[in-house]
């Protein structure tokens, strides 16, 4: 036969070319290449898109393919036309999983926004369903058929998508702070640094958003299938061309309806401008028209992206002087006298759909392998890496999602082509977003978060990503309409998202964390802080909601109260000589903030899911052990501070000392156990004379006055009398003194020293320094946590006195408790809890940090959560 001896000296000729091709990367693997055929037929073929995984690809495919066939035998002409008008719109929903639906999916991350369909959704789409049938089936059986002419039915209905085109293109330019990427938007917010004057101008685009969502999402696809059912080339049934050509068009009307428009209004005008008799009109339908115009829209699109892209190359290779090479400008020149050449291979690229690949980042062009959209293996975000930012990321995404539903519907961020990026900046953070999948009211992307400033050259390419923003975002213009000084960048600035996300703000506490002013009340208050935890620690454990009625019958059990005048309990040789010694490695007279303190960083990094009680510092911050069982981490090979052997007393054999004498006791209010303390924190550990001396510093009328505030009781009368008899009850002062004390001399060691900015940094990181209280502290997890809450409340209590005044009263200095417990989470950056409260939104984190490369003592970290921009 002479095509198959054609046939065969093609595949001689390709043979002969297939190890060049090899060689340069030219051929694609057989899964690749199988792939990428099945998502182009998919797509242009068939009229569907480009799928986020290849389990998707294949079963899509599959269907697809089996519509198209199956309208082939339809014998009825009305049963193809709802036949294919039905299945276009069930193909275009997002049926991965039944029951659900992801308006915008994230696949990086797997806190995406999830939600059920309800029965609004699908009330709403079995109407739009039985609508379009209705419409395609009336049309198709009363209309009568005609060739396409300027007085045509079919006509008319193609002058009105052209006018329905150019009202969505306007619509979604006005929505971007560019038109055409070169002119600036006069009705684009000016002022987006002012949130409120921002949002009021945002909202009136989003009114305009509104309007062009329903005139895409209801208007365009009628109309549509209005012009289709019209047509006359449905008569001609048992054609592969027109199974082929409608069962796509049908399709693309819902899928892409944006992109159908184009391609239906291209065909309409060409149909009516030209002659009747030219072969285009004369031996194809309008379904294969319509299947031609894609395809060529398709490639002209990717053939002027890959030529931009290679001028930049050329351009950038030689500007640029840290891609300037000697071989530079040889490079340049052969690229201009075989521009030909070159020329040829970007059309062979852009026909075969792959990648135009510089070698070397030089301008030297070769053409990639063809290869799906979805190219990575597995699915998205398997292989993403997991760092202390990722929690960050994590809270972001769900808001992030939720608010680019709203700029896609509104067309903010142009036409969604799966297969296009994104770049969004905050801060220190950088989103990777990437359009998998579109289709009928959905839009599957990736997100992936990017930290782009860890080295210098990353920090160049994020401060040029900043000012192209700021140009766009930030420069005051006082024309009507100015242009785009980064046009023909590679970023074309979208707009600017509101999104809820954590920002950092990083303050030097020179001043203020070495004021001995501010330390000798840091001492005072610390007691405060630690009366106050406790009493709301107790009262919310013991249930402070209990009825007075409850409580009344209840008889006075004797309680036993370490007397002060005890003695503290006799320690063996065994026990004093298991004390942790690595503690003591923790503690040196050395200051940490000498001029050249010497540390070396042990730095591991690891999945944080296979590290789930470590606490990683942030980065400069003190490496130190935890006391206790309260951290699993170990400590350094070179710690930071030097080992200090501590002597102890000998005991002589057999001597004992003499037992403590410990009477029983009752409170004298029935109501004291609602707020006493647990019985394991009631042992004594402290010298009489040390307790003593301690027991001075309580604040009796602080005490008082927080018991006072409690809200414990429905009837507020009784509610108040009783609160004063368990205020005036000493027994349980008296228990809270030896705790809270005990606590407070745990903190500052043997010598109470007063504390010093290394002190409070190491106390801070959980790192406590040696004292009789020590062991018995550590031996007591839940209380031990709780005074080092203390502790951080104080700390953070100093720097806001420092920094908004002195507290007045009580009462202010409970409001600012208060308010630490409920909209602040104040500890560790490394610590779980740290984690969660970023995950449940607390308003304000705050945490202590140290970094030897500054001058300064200490670094704050806070991050405060507000409502922010990020940009697009």
């Amino acid at each position: 036969m002479p095509a198959l001896e054609q046939m065969n000296q093609i595949l001689h000729i390709l043979f002969v070319f297939l190890p060049f091709l090899w060689a340069l990367g030219i051929l694609p693997p057989p899964d690749a290449l199988f792939l990428w055929a099945m998502e182009q037929i998919l797509e242009f073929g068939l009229g569907g898109s480009s799928m986020s995984t290849h389990l998707r690809l294949l079963v899509m495919f599959i269907m697809s393919a089996g519509t198209a066939i199956t309208s082939y035998f339809i014998p009825s002409t009305v049963g193809v036309v709802l036949f294919m008008t039905g299945f276009g719109f069930l193909l275009s929903l997002n049926l991965s999983d039944v029951g659900h639906k992801i308006g915008t999916k994230s696949k990086n991350l797997p806190s995406g926004p999830e939600k059920h369909f309800s029965w609004k959704e699908c009330l709403f789409y079995i109407i739009i369903l039985v609508f379009a049938l209705l419409e395609t089936g009336l049309l198709h059986h009363f209309a009568g058929f005609s060739q396409i002419s300027k007085s045509s039915s079919q006509a008319i209905v193609g002058y009105g998508l052209m006018i329905l085109l150019i009202i969505l293109w306007i619509l979604r330019e006005i929505q971007s702070v560019y038109i055409i990427g070169i002119f600036r938007n006069p009705f684009y917010p000016k002022d987006v640094q002012t949130v409120t004057v921002f949002f009021e101008k945002q909202t009136r685009l989003m009114k305009i958003g509104i309007v062009r969502r329903i005139l895409l999402t209801l208007v365009s696809p009628f109309a549509m299938i209005a012009f289709l059912s019209l047509d006359s080339s449905l008569q001609g049934l048992h054609s592969v061309s027109v199974s082929i050509g409608f069962t796509r068009a049908f399709r693309m009307v819902w899928q892409n309806t944006e992109n159908a428009l184009l391609e239906t209004v291209i065909v309409s005008t060409v149909h009516l401008i030209s002659n009747t008799d030219i072969w285009w009109n004369r031996n194809l339908d309008t379904g294969i028209r319509l299947l031609l115009v894609g395809i060529i829209r398709d490639r002209l699109i990717r053939f002027i992206s890959k030529l931009q892209f290679a001028v930049t190359v050329l351009l950038t290779s030689w500007t640029e002087k840290k891609q300037r090479r000697k071989t530079t400008a040889t490079l340049c020149i052969l690229n201009i006298i075989f521009s030909p050449f070159v020329l040829v291979i970007i059309v062979f690229s852009t026909l075969l759909s792959s990648p135009l690949l510089p070698l070397f980042t030089l301008p030297v062009f070769l053409v990639g392998f063809p290869r799906p959209i979805q190219s990575w293996p597995g699915a998205a975000g398997t292989t993403a890496c997991v760092c202390a930012d990722t929690v960050y990321y994590y809270q972001m995404v769900p808001r992030l999602t939720a608010v680019l539903q709203t700029a896609m519907a509104a067309g903010s961020l142009g036409l969604l082509l799966p297969g296009s990026h994104y770049l969004g900046r905050f801060q220190d953070r950088l989103i990777w977003i990437m359009i998998l999948e579109c289709g009928y009211t959905y839009c599957c992307i990736n997100i992936k978060g990017l930290e782009l400033q860890e080295t210098s050259c990353h920090t160049a390419e994020a401060r040029r990503v900043d000012e192209v923003f700021e140009d766009a975002f930030e420069q005051e213009y006082t024309g009507v309409c100015s242009l785009n000084e980064h046009f023909g960048n590679v970023l074309t600035p979208c707009t600017v998202l509101p999104v809820k996300l954590y920002s950092d703000a990083r303050n030097v506490l020179s001043g203020i964390i070495d004021s001995h002013e501010n330390l000798k009340e840091f001492k005072g208050d610390l007691v405060k802080v630690l009366v106050w935890i406790l009493v709301q620690y107790c009262s919310k454990r013991l249930g402070m909601k209990e009825n007075v009625h409850n409580t009344e019958n209840k008889g006075k059990a004797p309680l036993i109260l370490p007397a002060l005048n005890t003695s503290p309990p006799p320690k063996s040789p065994e026990d004093i000589d298991s004390l942790n010694s690595e503690t003591f490695d923790d503690w040196s007279d050395d200051n940490i903030f000498d001029d050249e303190p010497t540390i070396k960083k042990v730095i591991e990094e690891k999945q944080l899911k296979d590290l789930p009680g470590t606490n990683s510092f942030i980065p400069g911050s003190v490496e130190s052990q935890r006391v206790g069982d309260h951290s699993t981490g170990t400590v350094p090979e070179n710690d930071l501070y030097k080992a200090v052997l501590l002597g102890y007393p000998a005991v002589d054999k057999g001597k004992q000392e003499d037992m403590p004498y410990i009477p029983l006791m009752e409170f004298s209010c029935s109501h004291s156990h609602l707020v006493c303390l647990p019985a394991e924190w009631r042992t004594s550990c402290m010298p009489n004379s040390k307790m003593k001396e301690l027991s001075s510093l309580f604040p009796e009328d602080w005490y008082q006055f927080v018991l006072r505030q409690l809200e414990c009781f429905h009837s507020e009368e009784k509610a108040s009398n009783v609160l004063e008899e368990i205020a005036n009850d000493k027994v349980l002062k008296d228990f809270y003194v030896h705790t809270v004390m005990t606590c407070y001399f745990s903190f500052f060691g043997i010598d109470n020293m007063a504390p010093s900015p290394g002190h409070i940094l190491r106390v801070y990181s959980g790192v406590l320094p040696w004292s009789v209280a020590l062991d018995w502290l550590t031996e007591k997890p839940e209380l031990f946590q709780l005074a080092l809450k203390a502790f951080r409340y104080t700390l953070k209590l100093m720097i806001d006195k420092a920094s908004l005044g002195p507290i007045e009263d009580f009462r202010e200095l409970i409001k600012y408790l208060e308010e630490y417990e409920c909209d602040w989470y104040i500890g560790l950056v490394s610590d779980e809890k740290w984690k969660e409260a970023i995950l449940q939104e607390k308003p304000y984190l705050f945490s202590l940090g140290y970094d030897s490369n500054m001058p300064e003592p200490a670094l704050e970290i806070s991050r405060v959560n507000r409502n922010l921009c990020s940009q697009i």
